[in-house]
């Protein structure tokens, strides 16, 4: 999983393990991407037709932007710079902001070459 470019979800990566000999439940696999989720060694990524895939973080405040073909995903850092919209949200709606998912969508560079080289629509 340490070097997936695109999110897995947890059938994908019980597949993988199989295909390199780890012979492991998907219980076992759902209970490992718990708790590494709880440690906040890998985060949720949610792929463009809605489906839940989990890679691998960095530490600090990150984000995800996610290609709409690929489905390629790639983390960059995050910014403190919510602090407006985050009092905005408070100052409207009266709930206590703990914590948030900020996720982008679009078109990776491989992706936009084949779109002008009418490879892909």
């Amino acid at each position: 999983m340490e070097m997936a470019d695109k999110p897995l979800n947890p059938l994908a990566i019980h597949r993988l393990l199989r295909e390199q000999g780890v012979h492991l439940g998907l219980v076992s696999v759902y209970r490992t991407l718990e708790l590494f989720f709880s440690l906040g060694l890998i985060s949720q990524v949610f792929q463009p037709d809605g489906l839940v895939g989990y890679l691998p973080v960095s530490f600090g405040h990150h984000h995800f932007i996610v290609c709409q073909n690929c489905h390629k995903a790639v983390e960059f850092l995050g910014s403190e710079d919510l602090q407006e919209l985050i009092q905005r949200i408070h100052t409207e709606t009266h709930y206590q902001v703990r914590d948030h998912l900020l996720q982008f969508y679009g078109i990776c560079p491989e992706c936009q070459a084949l779109l002008e080289n009418g490879d892909i629509n």
